[in-house]
């Protein structure tokens, strides 16, 4: 069988002289097996570096080229980028500019016996490298779907210039490539995606086992405490601090954001209100210096809202601050009242130098609460886009307030989870309840 063979030149560029080139049927055969053998490689490679390597190598010997270059396509910029290139570093630059872009964006492969001749040649690539581009071959990849995979671009022919037969064996290879391409990116991202899962979860590990195993022992109260993160891992805390016999500091803290981010300011915050509320004793002075230091690392942006509060249990008092967290939620057992309270100062993080003032001291009676949640309660939303808000959240202290602290905190989460309706849990939920259950 004959085949047309496309013979051009620099003297007729643009006119296509064609003659007959018959490939004996053991050179079609052979090369046959080669693209065979190829797309068997290519099957068993799952490392993209390597994939690319072996398609550059197959592509010359193939093609009996000196060298070649496979542009990727990245849809995000609409650039073609080189990864791996013989005789060259990266290149990048837009899907439609030169050669490679007129065959990516016509899908066609194109053919051309002098590079100087034609006016989309980048020369400047050979003046960079030193390099002497005679002839090239450019041809797309095209995988399933239509999607453009990228370009390969084949440079000077052995002993002349590419063929009609070349073109058949390149486009036979490109679609075998892309779809090789494809295949070895799914890959990729899969196993990115498992690693990724992989690291969050131990970072999950981490930070959950950074809360509290069990609640305080306090003589005449019941304290519970209870976070659930919306992602792997979460923005919020909450923290009990033993500081003396007679002093245990109770934090409630909620990061902006989600996320690995959240989770490492959320983790700073928690280990220094730990270390300062250690050598120092006054709310308001230990906000500050934590506010100092968050202010110090923080990117801009980002801030943390913080109830830090010191519970004086033999004079049934608490005492504390708010950086920024609110409302903070007081139940008064003899007149059944829910009363709320405001931040007493700007998040942490936000502002430096920010002076704190500590909140009027919270005096409990018999059967008193302090509700302390983050926002994901009182913001969270049913399909209908109708917040919780913090009306149920009172109605659900004053019905519930009978009950044990730990009680409360699975009534909250039980009410949130049916209001939510089956939806997506959009913020992290972490509550504290302080209860005084005797004289």
């Amino acid at each position: 069988m004959y085949n047309p063979e496309i013979m051009e030149t620099p003297a007729n560029i643009g006119e296509r002289t064609t003659t007959f080139a018959a490939p004996s049927m053991g050179r079609e055969v052979r090369d046959l097996q080669v693209i065979l053998g190829v797309a068997r490689a290519m099957a068993g490679t799952m490392d993209l570096n390597a994939l690319l390597s072996l398609i550059l190598d197959s592509v010359r010997t193939i093609l009996h080229a000196d060298r070649a270059t496979l542009f990727l396509y990245d849809a995000a910029t609409n650039e073609l980028y080189s990864k791996i290139a013989h005789g060259t570093g990266e290149i990048r630059f837009p899907a439609d500019a030169g050669i490679a872009g007129a065959a990516a964006q016509g899908r066609q492969l194109i053919n051309i016996p002098d590079a100087y001749a034609d006016a989309r040649f980048n020369r400047q690539v050979d003046v960079k490298t030193g390099y002497l581009t005679r002839c090239l071959l450019t041809v797309p990849l095209v995988g399933t779907e239509a999607q453009l995979v990228g370009v390969v671009q084949v440079l000077n022919k052995e002993n002349g210039v590419f063929n009609a037969y070349d073109e058949r064996l390149a486009e036979a290879l490109a679609a075998q490539v892309a779809v090789a391409i494809q295949r070895a990116r799914l890959m990729e991202h899969f196993v990115e995606k498992k690693q990724l899962e992989h690291s969050l979860a131990i970072a999950r590990e981490i930070q959950q086992g950074l809360l509290p195993k069990t609640p305080p022992q306090v003589p005449g109260y019941q304290i519970a405490g209870w976070s659930q993160p919306t992602d792997q891992t979460g923005g919020d805390c909450y923290d009990f601090i033993p500081l003396s016999a007679d002093r245990l500091a109770l934090v409630v803290a909620d990061a902006t954001g989600h996320g690995i981010g959240a989770a490492l300011m959320i983790s700073e915050t928690r280990a220094l209100l730990r270390a300062i509320s250690g050598q120092v004793e006054d709310v308001a002075a230990i906000l500050t210096q934590a506010n100092h230091w968050l202010c110090a690392d923080s990117l801009e942006g980002r801030f943390v809202t913080a109830f830090f509060g010191i519970l004086l249990p033999q004079l049934h008092r608490l005492e504390y601050g708010s950086a920024g967290h609110g409302p903070l939620i007081w139940y008064r057992a003899s007149s059944r009242e829910v009363r709320f309270t405001a931040a007493t100062g700007l998040p942490l993080g936000m502002l430096e130098p920010t002076e704190f003032d500590a909140a009027p001291a919270i005096e409990f009676a018999p059967g008193d609460l302090g509700v302390l949640l983050t926002d994901g309660f009182i913001e969270a939303e049913n399909p209908a886009g109708e917040p919780f808000g913090k009306e149920r959240v009172a109605r659900l202290i004053q019905e519930n307030a009978g009950r044990s602290a730990a009680e409360i905190v699975q009534i909250l989460d039980a009410c949130v989870q049916e209001f939510l309706g089956g939806g997506p849990q959009m913020d992290d939920l972490t509550a504290v309840i302080i209860k005084r259950v005797s004289t």
